[in-house]
């Protein structure tokens, strides 16, 4: 990589890339029993509505083959 010759003002900026820090970031917090089962609630919701959409709406995907030979009273009194 290229680096600049002219002395720059703030040179720990230009030898930014260079610093790593020893410095380890603190744990993550572990999650209260009523966090995960919130989430597992909400899991259980989604899976729920999903399923149960494609229940409801399995009927209407479905092709019918079978013809329809239904004809109204009205017609058949004539």
């Amino acid at each position: 990589m290229f680096r600049r010759r002219e002395p720059v003002p703030f040179a720990f900026l230009a030898e930014a890339d260079r610093f790593r820090s020893n410095v380890a970031p603190p744990p993550p917090e572990r999650s209260s029993l009523r966090e995960i089962a919130g989430r597992w609630l909400l899991g259980l919701t989604i899976v729920a509505a999903l399923v149960g959409s494609l229940v409801i709406g399995m009927p209407a995907l479905s092709l019918d083959h079978s013809p329809q030979t239904q004809q109204s009273q009205a017609s058949q009194g004539r």
